[in-house]
């Protein structure tokens, strides 16, 4: 078997017609247009708000499509920004401005909000959280905990109080943040549901275009969600043995149980081999339980020729 490697989107630099910007996230490629975006999803991945070493093969093309599959999901529930889907790991949508805010849904304690439960703090994001809780257990209904929205190392928790106090935005627009995420976090579960899953916690960006809100970026992958395996979840709360998780906290885990959390002056580990194609496999799991649809491998050894394909003729 080829390396990983071989089979990964590391980064792209084109250059298009009518293009104006670029911006490379942790993950996403960005090509701004006159009114457009083009997004391309590479194989890199992050935790801890760092970028690993080692790309993750079909990565970028699981996001994307999962992505797709679940906007198209929602467009009754709010404006969506995604208008095509040319290639396997690109996405054109309208261009918006965005909203420096993610708005993060927990409808479980897990993550980051068990992490902060289990020090022995109660209150998160401003959110009281019941005493008397273990972790996965559900909380009594959805908690959002927002964080601003960092280009680079860590996003910070924040409060809707501290929102408005530091006027981040107007609180008529907040509101309807607040009204769509709960909304959305109601879908992906109710789709999770139905192939046999549990939407844990997800988080939401969104931006404007002329006063009207839009949901953008992508929603319920599990770059951004984290999902349980439904059947048996109850035993295995009872008989506090841990979730069966599709998200990449076990990638967390396994960052940690090497001695890296994000932190400055902590060396990041090697992923040998093994675990960057049981990281690809999990990811094509999640795809096929959370759309219900057959994976289907793009097996291109040059994935960058064939988007610049594809954008060509899309583009003409």
């Amino acid at each position: 078997m080829n390396a990983p490697e071989s089979y990964c989107l590391g980064h792209t630099q084109f250059k298009f017609k009518n293009q104006q910007s670029f911006y490379q996230g942790k993950v996403r490629d960005r090509y701004d247009l006159n009114d457009k975006i083009i997004m391309i999803t590479s194989d890199r991945i992050s935790a801890f708000d760092v970028i690993l070493p080692r790309p993750i093969p079909y990565k970028g093309q699981v996001l994307n499509q999962i992505a797709a599959h679940c906007l198209n999901a929602v467009r009754d529930i709010c404006p969506v920004w995604l208008e095509s889907s040319p290639d396997p790991n690109v996405a054109i949508g309208k261009k918006c401005t965005p909203i420096p805010l993610e708005i993060v849904v927990r409808g479980y304690l897990s993550g980051h909000a068990w992490r902060t439960y289990k020090s022995g703090q109660r209150s998160l994001c401003g959110i009281e959280m019941p005493s008397g809780l273990s972790e996965s257990d559900p909380f009594p209904k959805p908690i959002i905990t927002p964080t601003t929205k960092a280009d680079a190392g860590h996003d910070q928790d924040i409060s809707y109080e501290e929102i408005l106090a530091k006027e981040l935005i107007d609180k008529s627009v907040l509101d309807q943040l607040y009204d769509y995420a709960y909304k959305l976090f109601q879908r992906g579960s109710e789709m999770a549901d139905a192939h046999g899953l549990i939407l844990v916690d997800t988080k939401y960006e969104f931006g404007m275009i002329d006063g009207v809100i839009y949901l953008m970026d992508e929603i319920h992958t599990p770059d951004s969600s984290r999902y349980f395996i439904k059947e048996g979840y109850q035993s295995r709360q009872d008989s506090q043995q841990s979730q069966i998780q599709l998200s990449k906290e076990f990638v967390r885990e396994w960052l940690m149980k090497h001695g890296f959390q994000g932190l400055e002056d902590q060396i990041m580990p090697q992923m040998p081999d093994a675990f960057v194609w049981e990281i690809s496999n999990r990811y094509i799991q999640l795809y096929e339980k959370i759309t219900g649809l057959e994976f289907v491998k793009h097996h291109d050894m040059d994935i960058e020729s064939r988007i610049k394909k594809n954008l060509v003729e899309y583009l003409v």
